[in-house]
């Protein structure tokens, strides 16, 4: 047999001489391993020194299909490997893959550290956020847990400039989801009436009412819609803090508005002084067109005749000036959606009235009904239930105490106490902004408050004058002009600046599908 190096490198007979000469040395190592009387000879020493591992089988034979892989792609050609060797990496491949694909995704999410998972979260919509704090317990304590930078990672990245400017948060550290839902509530509100009232102005002022037509006035209709959300935003803003205010000054004097002798209204003069002069006057201009937008909601679509409304069931006229008031002054701009979307004027008529009564009179007490027994006879309640577990400290849910050992199940009474506090004691339990007022309150606040032609209008036009704003109370754009403003195109990317800040994301610009519900509620 010719040397190895008489043959030409890397070609047939190269490999077919190198594996004759492995064959041959195996035999030779066979035969001396073994005597040939049949004893078994005693085999070399495997001690290696400790610098690396022995390696295994499969990776030796890795390594010398890789070894020649190299020699081939030096000369120019590859080796193709064995079948049996394609078998066995494919295998090995799915095997693996399969490995990988068997850890679920909440596992792997859950192996995160906790600051790569809270971020996670923080960059979810608010709606998905409060969401997985009703999927387990573990959930609801991670959020609670970590609402400070969940809600000022929202408040930095989605919420508006000019909602930040009313709404500036006390203290940086007291920014939790309570202070981040309170303001998507009153934007979400003042998105829903901008679509509102830009529906009623399309069809009954710039009388759009065909599919070509609306189809023609879209670019006005969106930028109407999205001037007005700012401006609404700001009268949810000012009502608001009327009522807060209003009863605060009554509480403070003993006695209301409606005793003291006032040029200006102060406590509306307190509130207009917060808003810069270009959000005074432009929410000024404004202001006619969602009040009277409102009181049409409430009128009869027709005024024929009296048989034409007899005939079509329409028997109830616009209710009084007081109403409206009462609306907009104890039940803000929240309540005034409310009645907007109901369908229907006899509907629409009879749920205002319903709501007024309510805020009128006293609340009625309904007596609970005694359960009887056979034959008439009362049978007594035990007594036992509730005081009981009131005296061993288990926690209530729903009205009715935890029956069963939870401390066997879940661990020890404190954790279950630890639970509960996370849940009652979140700062979403605050309640929403301009909630229902006690009795005591609408007893000092109905009495005084005033007519629905003093609200805004006098105290606004007096200081956007004293201000300088404008030189005449001619130069106040009013009805026509006013829709035109909120129709017109060029401007649009100032206000935008604006209303919204500097390189603002798409996100603090609600498009419609935002307004169609109000998850956070």
């Amino acid at each position: 047999m010719d040397p190895p190096h008489l043959t030409e490198f890397a070609s047939q007979r190269y490999f077919e001489k190198l594996k004759k000469l492995s064959e041959s040395r195996e035999q030779s190592h066979d035969a001396v391993t073994h005597a040939q009387d049949g004893s078994v000879v005693a085999e070399s020493s495997t001690f290696i020194l400790p610098i690396r591992r022995p390696k295994a089988a499969d990776q030796a034979s890795h390594d010398i299909q890789k070894a020649e892989k190299r020699r081939g792609n030096f000369i120019g050609f590859k080796i193709l490997p064995l079948r049996n060797s394609v078998d066995h990496d494919s295998r090995r491949l799915s095997t693996d893959s399969t490995k990988r694909k068997s850890a679920p995704f909440d596992q792997l999410f859950l192996a995160l550290p906790n600051e790569l998972k809270i971020q996670i979260i923080a960059s979810l919509p608010l709606s998905d956020v409060l969401n997985l704090r009703l999927a387990s317990r573990s959930w609801h304590a991670m959020i609670t847990m970590n609402e400070f930078p969940i809600a000022r990672y929202h408040l930095e990245h989605h919420v508006p400039a000019y909602a930040k400017r009313l709404y500036p948060a006390p203290d940086p550290t007291a920014i939790r989801l309570h202070y981040l839902c309170g303001i998507w509530h009153r934007l979400h509100v003042a998105a829903k009436l901008s679509y509102l009232i830009c529906e009623r102005v399309t069809k009954e002022i710039f009388l759009r009412t065909t599919v070509a037509q609306r189809i023609e006035f879209e670019p006005q209709y969106e930028r109407m819609r999205r001037r007005l959300i700012p401006l609404l935003f700001t009268v949810f803003h000012f009502f608001e803090t009327y009522r807060t205010l209003h009863i605060e000054y009554i509480q403070e004097h003993g006695h209301g508005l409606s005793k003291e002798p006032y040029t200006l209204n102060p406590i509306e003069l307190k509130i207009m002084n917060m808003y810069d002069d270009q959000t005074l006057l432009r929410v000024h201009q404004v202001f006619p067109l969602v009040v009277s937008s409102f009181c049409r909601r409430l009128r009869p679509p027709t005024y024929v005749g009296r048989l034409e409304r007899s005939l079509r069931g329409y028997l109830k006229d616009r209710p009084p000036d007081e109403v409206y008031v009462t609306a907009m002054c104890v039940g803000g701009l929240r309540q005034v959606e409310r009645f907007w979307e109901i369908k229907g004027y006899n509907s629409r008529r009879g749920a205002v009235d319903s709501w007024y009564n309510s805020v009128l009179r006293e609340p009625v007490e309904v007596a609970a009904k005694t359960r009887r027994g056979f034959r008439g006879l009362t049978r007594k309640k035990s007594s036992a239930g509730e005081t009981d577990f009131a005296r061993s400290g288990e926690p209530y849910v729903n009205g009715r105490a935890r029956q069963g050992s939870d401390a066997g199940r879940r661990g020890s009474d404190a954790s279950m106490v630890t639970w509960e506090n996370l849940v009652f004691n979140t700062s979403l339990s605050e309640g929403m902004p301009m909630g229902e007022l006690s009795r005591e309150q609408l007893k000092m606040l109905l009495p005084d408050l005033p007519t629905l032609q003093q609200i805004w209008l006098p105290t606004a036009e007096a200081l956007i004058l004293d201000r300088g704003i404008v030189e005449r109370p001619q130069d106040i754009k009013r009805n026509a002009q006013v829709m035109l403003e909120l129709i017109r195109e060029d401007g649009a990317a100032e206000e935008d600046e604006w209303w919204y800040g500097r390189a603002a994301p798409e996100s603090v610009r609600p498009p419609l599908e935002a307004i169609e519900e109000d998850p956070i509620e």
